[in-house]
């Protein structure tokens, strides 16, 4: 498909974070681009301001008129999107181009010196740090998070060298032929797509076969590749590694050189697992490692990725996209780094009833290492539910007698009878919505206070 004649782009979920970096993109080409999603968001404000038309109810009327013209129009939807969707079912019917997000991605960067970032964890926040180090070429980076030092997740360049993040979800990723390409973490998720753990191993192995040049893997994952790790001998080692006035400190050793006394604002080991990822396939490429130390001393992280709200002396409420097991030990072990001695609240959004069903005794016990636990209902998102999967029946696998279900009307009353002075709200779902009343209330019943 030529871009040049496509006139109108079309979106069946718009709001998501990866279609939205799309749809920034061919706003930015100068295409008329409209679309429909669920509900309104920060998002689909943004989207709007940039002079998009966007609908929120499911009908084919609301499909603008020039939009209809299947010569001059591309149809982007996500797997995300039910197959039921009247709109999609209408564009798909009467043979308009539709294609997935994935394919849309894929294709557009075929021509670009690719970096893709892939991994079942940690590939937003190492896509976002690459993209911030490759701003120094004029890349151009498809990010699946706001970066806080742009507030976006589209960092415009030129055309000849793309930092995208490879999604595993749905195997999309199998749509790209990256030049250099990193894998984060391969850990068992997505089973409502894959069924078997083996069969996302299967996928990565497929994915790390398409990448043209360099492949770069944390060490430990049984694909081939050069190496990256933390205190531990790979082809690129971080180690001596210090805390000072809560940054993080440390030194890098290359398959050829060293550079010493990195400054990474981040809190957590896995944030510097991220830094290092990204140093290696920005080096790979070509960047310096005295520019890289620059950029990454500037990282400032991505939005609803360890991200402060509140943070006083007395009280700290913090957001983070947390929606795995593993994930959820990386927060609690970050907040135990900085705040080790400090009572620390979990407030969980659990997200999606097949993931809570396939890691129950996972979510468990990563839940269980905080000192009190609240626990909202599921999202569902985009499944039905489960019989017998429900939040009461995750909570009582907890094994942590400070543990209670809490419901939206009473999560702020919640949080604040509790004694902890660090309180940190977690989940892939509206939970992301709802910490931004949570944070005003509490800050102005603070100020009444005073």
């Amino acid at each position: 498909m030529n871009i040049n004649s496509i006139y109108n782009v079309f979106f069946v979920g718009i709001g998501g974070i990866g279609m939205s970096a799309i749809a920034r993109y061919f706003v930015a080409l100068g295409k008329n681009v409209a679309g429909y999603d669920k509900t309104p968001s920060l998002i689909t404000s943004d989207l709007e301001i940039l002079g998009v038309e966007i609908h929120f109810e499911d009908d084919i009327k609301n499909i603008p008129i020039s939009y209809l013209n299947k010569e001059k129009t591309l149809v982007i939807f996500t797997p995300a999107i039910p197959k039921n969707h009247s709109e999609l079912a209408y564009f798909k019917e009467n043979n308009f181009n539709v294609l997935k997000r994935a394919q849309v991605l894929g294709m557009i960067s075929k021509n670009t010196f690719c970096l893709a970032v892939a991994g079942t964890h940690g590939k937003t926040t190492t896509s976002a740090i690459l993209g911030h180090i490759m701003k120094s070429v004029n890349a151009t980076s498809f990010l699946g998070g706001i970066s806080e030092n742009y507030n976006s997740n589209l960092l415009l360049g030129e055309d000849k060298i793309w930092v995208v993040e490879a999604d595993e979800f749905d195997q999309s990723f199998l749509q790209l032929h990256p030049n250099i390409a990193c894998i984060t973490s391969m850990d068992a998720d997505h089973l409502d797509i894959y069924k078997e753990a083996t069969a996302l191993e299967e996928s990565f192995i497929a994915f790390s076969k398409q990448v043209s040049e360099t492949l770069i893997i944390a060490k430990g994952l049984p694909i081939k590749g050069l190496t990256y790790a933390v205190n531990e001998t790979a082809d690129y080692m971080a180690f001596n590694m210090k805390i000072d006035s809560g940054k993080y400190i440390f030194d890098v050793k290359t398959p050829i050189s060293e550079i010493k006394n990195i400054e990474f604002h981040l809190p957590g080991k896995h944030n510097v697992m991220n830094a290092l990822a990204a140093l290696a396939m920005a080096n790979v490429y070509g960047i310096s490692l005295e520019e890289i130390k620059k950029s990454l001393a500037t990282f400032k992280g991505v939005k609803r990725r360890f991200t402060y709200k509140i943070k006083t002396p007395d009280f700290v409420l913090i957001d983070d996209y947390a929606h795995h097991p593993t994930e959820i030990s990386a927060v609690e072990n970050a907040i135990r780094e900085i705040y080790p001695s400090e009572k620390v609240l979990v407030v969980f959004q659990p997200h999606l009833f097949s993931r809570t069903k396939d890691f129950a005794e996972d979510f468990a016990v990563s839940l269980s290492k905080f000192d009190e636990v609240l626990l909202l209902d599921i999202y569902a998102a985009r499944e039905l539910p489960i019989k017998g999967i429900d939040a009461t029946w995750l909570l009582n696998k907890i094994e942590n007698k400070n543990k209670k279900l809490t419901r939206k009307k009473t999560l702020l009353k919640d949080i604040q009878q509790s004694s902890a002075k660090v309180v940190a709200m977690l989940g892939a779902g509206d939970i992301g919505v709802m910490i931004s009343d949570i944070t005003n209330q509490i800050l102005k019943s603070s100020k009444n206070e005073i």
